[in-house]
């Protein structure tokens, strides 16, 4: 691989360049003018801002100057030597010689990231440097810097190490490495035992646990970005530029090991952050999918309980009280932000499990729940099913040859994944939950009226079930035909079961705010409109991150709602719900007791069960 980053067009044996300015327009130009840039003037911004942080100018002639941008098109090394040498801000103030600029794209993959990384690590080897620098061709630096490539990545193993270090700079692909290697070897011929994390490019790499730290002399921190500190509280930690590690390892180490750093104490907010674990696995590709929904359901719902202002009914140009206002503001809401709502479910669920390639097939499968009654419990399926089906995939093409892989992500993944989830999607996934709906239909009818407080039990806890999805609008469809019939009992209760849901839930985010995430309090408040406006679906973003404490408390705080209603008798003979139709309700009053006493033990349970963020 690192044959194909470092190419004979790339490769200048005498660079003419008189000053830092000059060697790096000088290596962009080269990396331009043999195509490996799309864009040299900000490829050259992101030199020049990495340089802005801290030179790249090392010791022993060496100078690095790198950055990861979208400028990039192919990842490449573009080298330079400069027999004079050239001032580079250089950490031992000499002039650097040898100039190694690393090309990496936005979008690069790990494994080039790494020998990237690698590569920089073995540049403080004597050998290979002054190898370089004593070329008489490009194929004899080629040659050299191949032998490189047999570096792998470090793994410090065993336990109870003298010293704990941890490097990190901006970019996360050369510093990183470098001051890792630098602490690695002279803890080496110091006789001291270290463990070193790299939080580079590639993410956190060789983490330190919990019983490392415990165990520990002391601790470096060799960084130039943020890294997670709380977990040193109480520790002796010598915290330096990144790098000091490269330039001062042995000085670092021995404050390290004789306890002469100062002790570093957290902040009550270091800790409380420490303390909260990061999400992954399901739960994490469940939260992406919400939280990319949350917006659709905010707007689309609250554009929908303005159009309700202009009357119920506003909206349908073949009723007496349309107005085009409201319509246009439905169409907006309901026709289409609505529409997208399940599908931007899907699909993000699919992006978080297998990234960009996820997002097509996953948000298909949101596409055809969402066609086919399946609703936000289809999507959610449906969003598992194409991202998994794309990690299949990759291991499936992963023996293609390399020539092939710019093919996989615009072809060979959609094309497969497209087909391969919508297939499970309608021969697996539709028909039970078709029969799911079915049957409750089918319940519905046979209880008839012949227990009206049972029946808005049942029509009013299958309101908060699925929220919009088939059960949902079975009870709602069974509702309509009863007024169809002239019996305007069950459908009330079915309103007041739609409302409880999103009421309950900003009840529950007001009262018990150290249940919720702020974003989750913000979204909570919208659910107050939606609610009052009969829009069952603003309790889905949280229905859909914590279901197994969120729906039944709905459910049962629903059905209660339902059940007090077909108690007090209530009627409503138009065929939607929220305060818009109080007026032409019977015993009103009754009707809004229902709905607030199902809201607050919906709220109360959701406070009882959730756990403190």
């Amino acid at each position: 691989m690192l044959k194909s980053m470092i190419t004979k067009e790339c490769i200048s044996l005498n660079l003419t360049a008189k000053s830092k300015n000059d060697v790096i327009d000088e290596l962009v130009n080269m990396l331009f003018e043999n195509g490996k840039l799309n864009d040299p003037k900000e490829y050259k911004a992101q030199i020049l801002k990495r340089e802005e942080e801290s030179s790249t100018g090392l010791e022993e002639g060496i100078a690095i100057p790198h950055a990861k941008t979208a400028a990039v098109k192919v990842p490449t090394v573009a080298i330079g030597i400069s027999k004079d040498g050239v001032d580079f801000n250089s950490l031992d103030g000499e002039p650097s010689k040898l100039f190694f600029m690393i090309a990496a794209p936005a979008n690069a993959k790990d494994s080039h990231i790494e020998v990237l990384s690698q590569l920089s690590t073995s540049l403080l080897d004597d050998d290979i440097r002054e190898g370089v620098l004593n070329a008489k061709s490009k194929e004899e630096i080629i040659n050299i810097l191949l032998k490189s490539e047999d570096n792998k990545e470090v793994i410090d193993e065993g336990n109870n190490f003298d010293v704990l270090a941890v490097t990190a700079c901006p970019t996360g692909i050369a510093h990183t490495y470098m001051a890792a290697d630098a602490l690695r070897k002279k803890a080496s011929e110091l006789g001291v035992k270290i463990k070193v994390e790299t939080n580079g490019s590639t993410g956190v790499k060789n983490k330190l646990t919990d019983e490392d730290i415990k165990n520990a002399k002391g601790i470096v921190v060799a960084a130039d970005t943020n890294i997670e500190m709380a977990r040193f509280n109480g520790k002796h930690v010598v915290i330096v530029p990144v790098t000091e590690g490269i330039k001062n390892p042995e000085k670092l180490i021995t404050e390290a090991t004789n306890n002469v750093a100062p002790i570093y104490t957290a902040d009550d907010k270091e800790i409380a952050a420490a303390g909260k674990k990061e999400k992954t696995g399901f739960y994490k590709h469940l939260m992406s999918g919400v939280s990319n929904m949350l917006p659709f359901v905010v707007g689309g719902g609250i554009l929908i309980a303005i159009s309700f202002m202009f009357g119920i009914k506003a909206f349908d140009p073949n009723d007496a009280t349309f107005n085009p206002i409201a319509k246009l503001l439905m169409d907006i809401g309901g026709g289409n932000a609505f529409f997208l709502m399940i599908p931007v479910l899907a699909g993000f669920i699919g992006f978080s499990i297998a990234d960009r390639p996820g997002f097509a097939p996953a948000m298909v499968a949101g596409l055809i729940s969402a066609n086919n009654g399946a609703g936000f419990l289809g999507a959610l399926i449906g969003g598992f099913i194409g991202g998994y089906s794309i990690i299949l995939l990759k291991k499936v093409f992963g023996k293609l040859p390399e020539s092939l892989e710019g093919i996989k992500p615009v072809l060979l993944y959609p094309l497969f994944g497209i087909f391969i989830t919508g297939t499970i999607m309608y021969t697996v996934i539709l028909g039970p939950v078709a029969a799911l709906n079915n049957g409750m239909t089918s319940m519905l009818q046979n209880m008839g009226t012949g227990n009206l407080v049972l029946l808005g039990v049942v029509l009013a806890g299958m309101m908060a079930v699925d929220m919009g999805g088939p059960v949902n609008k079975a009870a709602f469809t069974f509702g309509i035909a009863m007024i169809s019939a002239g019996n305007y009992y069950p459908h009330a209760a079915v309103m007041a079961g739609g409302m409880v849901p999103p009421l309950g839930i900003a009840i529950a985010t007001t009262v018990f705010k150290n249940k919720f995430t702020k974003e989750e309090k913000d979204a909570g408040k919208t659910c107050y409109i939606m609610g009052a406006s009969f829009i069952t679906e603003g309790a889905i973003p949280f229905a859909a991150s914590d279901p197994a404490r969120v729906i039944p408390s709905c459910i049962i705080g629903s059905a209660i709602a339902g059940g007090i209603s077909m108690f007090g008798k209530v009627q409503l003979p138009a065929p939607h719900g929220g305060i818009f139709v109080i007026p032409v309700m019977t015993n009103p009053i009754m009707y809004i007791v229902a709905v607030l006493v199902g809201s607050f033990i919906t709220a109360a349970l959701i406070g009882f069960l959730k756990p403190v963020k």
